[in-house]
């Protein structure tokens, strides 16, 4: 019997990384997507429409495929961009064909670039849109290819990473502690999906699941985040997060969340992991 598949957004760092590695370790094949290629890439990452920051950030789909390799299982690396569904056809479509399957889908991927930690009258409009497009249009495409396929197998799962944003208010204004509309908005939205899917897949053998990383030290927040006031000191590990992902897919207890929202760093505290 073939082993099952994950297949992971935003992997070529991060929580993304963390998570595909760790389903690996868990026994899945892994399909990783991510705009980085290899270590290196120069990409647009500032926060903020008042700069540019091309710097490259740790991390790459090839880095990620060397430790998921080591792990003894099989992947695939699959450049995309979740501002172009077309990509993201061809991602799903070339692991179908690949390995004929797609068990876990984790929308971690999410958008990159300015209009994250800027104020409202300061964000074009278009930025906005980049992170409903990114944030919410794109999991939901995935979701669409990957969910048929499920329901015919009659198991399957799907992982959407929420974040607090999506019902907390911010302490501050983007610059004094907070964050911008546009993240708030499109983590709200992307929030309320499993909620509602709950409904459509209720008793099929698929679950749909919300996962709340809290705050975690990721590369990015360590290089770019400490201008607006974030110390990265005080986060989570990302291998924290992915081990409680990968406990959620391997456990059986999907279906008693589905719908739900797992907050990730107190399940980790209470199965042992921190």
């Amino acid at each position: 019997m073939s082993a099952p598949v994950a297949f992971v957004t935003g992997a070529s760092r991060g929580i993304g990384k963390a998570c595909a590695i760790q389903l690996a370790r868990a026994g899945f094949d892994v399909a990783c997507t991510a705009r980085t290629q290899v270590e290196g890439e120069e990409r647009e990452h500032s926060s903020t429409v008042r700069k540019r920051d091309v710097r490259p950030l740790p991390g790459s789909l090839a880095t990620t495929a060397e430790a998921i390799a080591a792990e003894g299982r099989r992947v695939l690396t699959l450049p995309a961009d979740l501002l172009d569904i077309s990509q993201l056809e061809v991602a799903i479509a070339t692991v179908l064909d690949t390995w004929g399957r797609i068990d876990v889908l984790l929308n971690n991927g999410r958008y990159v670039g300015p209009g994250h930690m800027d104020r409202l009258v300061d964000t074009p409009l278009d930025l906005l849109g980049r992170h409903l497009d990114a944030n919410v249009l794109a999991p939901l495409a995935l979701i669409k290819l990957v969910l048929p396929q499920m329901l015919e197998r009659g198991n399957g799962l799907v992982i959407d990473m929420t974040s607090d944003v999506a019902w907390s208010d911010p302490p501050g204004a983007a610059g004094n502690g907070g964050w911008g509309l546009g993240y708030a908005i499109s983590k709200g939205a992307l929030h309320r999906v499993a909620g509602v899917l709950a409904h459509e897949v209720a008793g099929t053998g698929v679950a749909v699941v919300n996962v709340s990383p809290g705050f975690v030290a990721t590369e990015r927040i360590a290089i770019d985040m400490a201008e607006f006031g974030f110390d990265a000191s005080k986060g989570a590990s990302p291998e924290l997060v992915g081990r409680v992902v990968a406990w959620l897919a391997t456990s059986g207890v999907a279906s008693e969340w589905n719908g739900r929202t797992l907050e990730a760093q107190p399940m980790a505290r209470e199965l042992g992991f921190a």
